[in-house]
């Protein structure tokens, strides 16, 4: 038998298989990650790809707006946010410094997930700003996407002398990659903002996919997006499954950012055999809170899974479903299927809240069995949502067998939102 382990929450979820039913284990190889964070930080900041160094940008800077992710992402902003301050106020002492915290559409970042973040220095004695995408009077417009929506963002970047941001990028399920672009579509941008760019049309394109930048649609619209709020230097990293800093990048918000994505193709990607099961999951804390974030890592097992099969995801949900409208449409919903055909004629501007995450979802439904593997989250509720349900991997593994056979073919992908899975063809 073999023993295979996933993350859940802060901790793992364990199982054993049968050797002849393993097909493998699947992960990305990452180099070892750096044995001093700050110092990756600080040497990428003083190598910036395609841009001058961030204390000399800021001279003459009057209001400068720094970019961070919220609580839903695990950047180690401890090692990052500090330099990019430091680096600032080197450049011009006497600047009006502000970090915007890019919720985009999620609720707003707690006190304390900010102190977990920064530390408390920061916290205590910085300017913090949470971005409100309903906030009407927080926004301004700054023109018309390529996509057609409006593009309105959040005044306090779009009015800065200086816009800088930090992040991680890690294979995004439609966008390609995370980072860069992002931080300001859809991370500090208004609610129709987002809207516009997150369209059925755009999910189903096959350019929306984990891993591709290339004619994809949403990311197009989130460097015209970056460019247009004059996005100027980033800070971006790359990080293992221990949220621990393998590699960073910093410069200029296009050229930095390829960078970090080509580094990161070169690394996570990986070829699985298709398989009858597929067993991954959300990477744990901070990703897998709630179900509308799982969606991410149940990708990886849509890539790889032969039809008909079954994905188990390991993912904590303390926090619920993550979204009132992407709970409710699918508890609603009369199946995957009807779901799905009902979403995708609908118009860029008709889309509603969290419809991208509940057409994905219903996209991978209406073609495998979705068993949620959790603890500490509403069994109940989640069987509304068309998802199965487990406590163990050991009972949803006894359950996939039951469904698909015995003689089921397994891939483990321990790390979902880690990877670009590939068909081995």
């Amino acid at each position: 038998m073999a023993l295979i382990k996933v993350p859940y929450g802060k901790e793992k979820m364990s199982a054993e298989i049968a050797e002849e039913n393993l097909l493998g284990v699947y992960e990305a190889f990452l180099p070892p990650p750096a044995e001093d964070p700050f110092g990756e930080v600080i040497n990428a900041m003083d190598n910036p790809i395609g841009s001058p160094k961030l204390e000399e940008m800021a001279r003459g800077k009057r209001r400068i707006t720094v970019i961070a992710s919220d609580h839903t992402r695990p950047v180690p902003s401890k090692f990052i946010m500090p330099e990019i301050l430091k680096r600032l106020r080197s450049g011009s002492p006497d600047a009006e410094i502000s970090i915007l915290i890019a919720t985009g559409c999620h609720r707003e970042t707690s006190r304390e997930e900010l102190v977990g973040k920064f530390g408390e220095e920061i916290v205590e004695n910085e300017k913090i700003v949470i971005h409100d995408c309903t906030d009407k009077a927080m926004m301004v417009k700054l023109g018309t996407l390529p996509s057609g929506g409006e593009l309105i963002v959040n005044r306090l970047a779009a009015e800065a002398d200086l816009l800088v941001a930090e992040g991680f990028i890690e294979p995004h399920f439609f966008a390609g990659f995370s980072g860069g672009r992002k931080s300001v579509l859809p991370g500090i941008a208004a609610r129709e903002t987002v809207l516009a760019n997150h369209c059925s049309e755009f999910i189903q394109s096959p350019c929306s996919r984990t891993g591709n930048l290339k004619n994809n649609p949403i990311h197009e619209d989130m460097l015209f997006a970056g460019k247009s709020a004059k996005l100027a230097f980033i800070v971006n990293v790359v990080i293992n499954n221990e949220k621990r800093i393998v590699r960073a990048f910093a410069g200029d918000m296009e050229k930095a950012h390829a960078a970090g994505c080509a580094f990161l193709r070169g690394n996570c990607c990986v070829t699985v055999p298709e398989a009858d099961i597929v067993i991954t999951s959300n990477g744990g804390y901070p990703l897998d809170q709630n179900v509308y974030q799982s969606v991410k890592g149940m990708t990886a097992g849509e890539a790889v899974c032969k039809e008909g099969g079954v994905i188990i995801l390991s993912a904590s949900c303390c926090d619920g479903h993550g979204g009132e409208a992407f709970c409710r449409v699918l508890s609603e919903a009369k199946s995957a299927q009807e779901l799905w055909e009902r979403l995708l004629p609908v118009p860029r501007n008709k889309t509603t809240p969290d419809q991208w995450q509940f057409q994905i979802l219903a996209r991978i439904l209406r073609r495998f069995k979705v068993i949620l593997v959790t603890r500490d989250c509403d069994h109940e509720m989640l069987r509304r949502m068309k998802l199965e349900t487990a406590s163990s991997l050991t009972e949803a593994l006894e359950m996939a067998f039951q469904y698909a056979g015995r003689a089921a073919k397994v891939a483990v992908i321990p790390d979902g939102v880690s990877v670009i899975a590939e068909l081995q063809r």
